[in-house]
């Protein structure tokens, strides 16, 4: 890398100003088409995802996860979580669910902060962003612990009553 393209990515992050905290909430358990679902809101401006947005993210969920359980052979479980980020510029839905026993499944939906209603399906490669991927890691460590490492078998029951509440 030369240094006029360090200098960039310098100039880039000190731009971005300095790491605001944001609040990560968990809100409660919801079952949306069979599926057994933990909605997370994170907020720039207030505790929580507005109303409206939490509401349009819940409305969609049926589509994306649909109907569980599927088809024969279908190996997803029937249990994730669904975070609404309600960022500083937009509004970001967040659907993953467990599959094949140890695979977390991902699709973002994307929209302007003043319509949650005009968000569509995010196609590119992002991850998460630091206050999501928090929510991710601890999901990880909940499905492995109670799950997947889980002497007594499998607890999906105590997965699902596990959840974080921070701020990042």
């Amino acid at each position: 890398m030369t240094d006029a393209e360090l200098r960039s990515i310098h100039e880039s992050l000190r731009l971005a100003g300095p790491h605001r905290t944001r609040p990560i909430r968990f809100l409660r358990a919801e079952r949306i088409a069979g599926w057994r679902l933990k909605l997370y809101t994170i907020a720039t401006h207030g505790q929580t995802a507005r109303p409206e947005f939490i509401d349009e993210t819940l409305r969609r969920a049926p589509d994306v996860f649909g109907a569980w359980p599927g088809a024969t052979g279908d190996v997803r479980h029937g249990v994730g979580f669904v975070t609404a980020h309600d960022a500083a510029t937009a509004c970001i839905a967040l659907y993953y669910w467990w599959q094949s026993f140890n695979e977390l499944h991902l699709q973002i939906h994307i929209g302007p902060r003043d319509d949650p209603r005009a968000m569509t399906r995010f196609e590119g490669q992002a991850a998460g962003c630091v206050w999501e991927l928090e929510i991710v890691d601890f999901e990880r460590r909940a499905w492995l612990a109670d799950v997947l490492a889980n002497p007594a078998g499998p607890d999906v029951e105590r997965y699902l009553g596990r959840h974080v509440d921070t701020e990042i």
